[in-house]
């Protein structure tokens, strides 16, 4: 058995773990990363394949946080930020048998037919309405009151399907949502809050770098995973354990030690003051066996929605105008498919001239049994939704299939019981910290704020 010492252990190579490390690296901290995969990333992964780039998990990230901003200025040379041209403004939203933009202002909202003239007439009395006394209310509770159920149906249930691939009526609106909670609880309504934000937003451009948070949707050039083997290369490769098997933590005078077998089969012990975790709640009672069960029940019974991502490839395209950012699927219409984003259309080099990339995603809460169809069965299934949605029946040049049973953690009605664990569990064991997407959100700008905090905190 082998010992070492470092002074910061962290479980974990998404991306999370590599910003973190990356921004205590540039402090003068000891590092090292244990990740159980044989590469970095976590669920990050681009491939570049017969004139396709496509990726293997998420497709995109928005510019929502100040800290993701900042990350891209630190590696400015190293890792090319690329923001989606202007055709990523426009969504496409499917209605019964056809995709309609979803309004991007007044007129086009009066216009829509994917809102009931009802709800278009109700809307002018949300600043008036009461607000909501219970603070678990859903989003779709939420949204149908102050809104009406057109809104949820067709903007609200698609966007939490492309986002969360979630229920909106499990999915609780303080936890998920905050923003839009606040726009109620500190405002008085949606449109109240909206209003009050865009004059605050005026006034803090002014004088604060807020003007970088552009909420632009973004990838990077050759793809997400540049960003990845950027991160890699800054905190370099030696302080990185790849292929990591049988990890356990257990305090140990005043700090923590970390045993772990890697990928040459040797049991090797680490001695760190600080330990931090990356991974998902479902596999932290193997990694923290010294935690309270009843604790740990909390985190490791962490809902998550099942996804599979499909990258389809076609060398010429004959099928719709490929205009916008891609479309999404309402649950009411009961088609097999949660969205279909268009690659090609929003950023460069992503498929052959005249060809066209798509990336389905499929699964999720409301159709977890999917995942179980079998390769051959999923194609089939694609092919037949993709000629309804997008009026194409030439066969694909390139279909991949990725399957994530535990892809998006779920802010539901069991997550201020997991927020409470988790400061239960980090105050019982000082310099212990649970990161991650089960808490502080899921996007990858969320992750990337979670670190850079973090990395504030131990750095002090």
């Amino acid at each position: 058995m082998k010992k070492n010492e470092k002074d910061i252990v962290i479980i974990g190579a998404g991306l999370t773990g590599l910003t973190l490390a990356y921004y205590l690296k540039k402090a003068g901290k000891d590092v090292l990363i244990l990740e159980k995969s044989n590469r970095t990333g976590g669920v990050i992964n681009s491939v570049t394949e017969s004139g396709f780039t496509y990726e293997t998990g998420p497709s995109t990230g928005v510019l929502g946080t100040l800290e993701l901003a900042e990350l891209f200025d630190d590696l400015q040379g190293k890792c090319h930020l690329e923001t989606a041209n202007k055709q990523a403004h426009k969504r496409y939203i499917w209605k019964k048998d056809r995709w309609e933009a979803l309004p991007s202002g007044l007129l086009s909202a009066i216009k829509t037919p994917l809102f009931t003239l009802y709800d278009k007439f109700r809307i002018l009395g949300e600043p008036w309405r009461k607000k909501g006394g219970n603070p678990d209310e859903s989003v779709a509770e939420m949204v149908v009151r102050r809104l009406g159920k057109s809104f949820l149906d067709y903007a609200v249930d698609p966007f939490l399907s492309g986002v969360y691939a979630g229920d909106p009526y499990t999915i609780i609106t303080r936890h998920a949502l905050p923003k839009l909670y606040a726009l109620e609880f500190e405002h008085g309504g949606f449109i109240r809050g909206t209003i009050a934000k865009h004059k605050g937003v005026k006034l803090n451009q002014s004088h604060s770098n807020t003007h970088k948070v552009t909420r632009e949707v973004f990838s990077v050039q050759g793809g997400l995973k540049s960003l990845i083997d950027t991160l890699t290369a800054e905190v370099k490769p030696e302080n990185i354990r790849l292929g990591c098997k049988q990890t356990f933590i257990n305090p140990e005078n005043n700090g923590f030690c970390t045993t772990y077998i890697d990928s040459s089969g040797l049991q090797i012990k680490t001695i760190s003051a600080k330990v931090v975790t990356t991974i998902g709640g479902y596999a932290l009672p193997e990694v923290l066996p010294f935690v309270d069960n009843q604790l740990m029940l909390h985190l490791s019974q962490t809902n998550y929605a099942p996804v599979i991502q499909i990258a389809v490839g076609y060398n010429k395209w004959t099928g719709i105008k490929l205009d916008a950012f891609g479309g999404l699927v309402s649950s009411k219409d009961n088609r097999k498919v949660l969205g279909v984003l268009f690659p090609s259309a929003i950023f460069s080099q992503r498929a052959p001239q005249g060809g066209a990339l798509l990336s389905v995603f499929m699964g999720g809460v409301k159709r977890a049994k999917l995942l179980q169809l079998s390769d051959e069965e999923l194609t089939q299934l694609v092919c037949e939704e993709l000629k309804i949605t997008m009026k194409t029946d030439a066969k694909p040049d390139l279909i991949r299939i990725h399957r994530y049973q535990h892809a998006i953690a779920q802010y539901d009605i069991k997550s201020e019981n997991r927020f409470a664990a988790i400061e239960a569990i980090e105050r019982d064991y000082p310099g212990l910290i649970l990161a991650g997407s089960f808490r502080d959100g899921i996007g990858m700008a969320d992750r990337v704020k979670q670190a850079k905090i973090i990395a504030n905190q131990l750095n002090r």
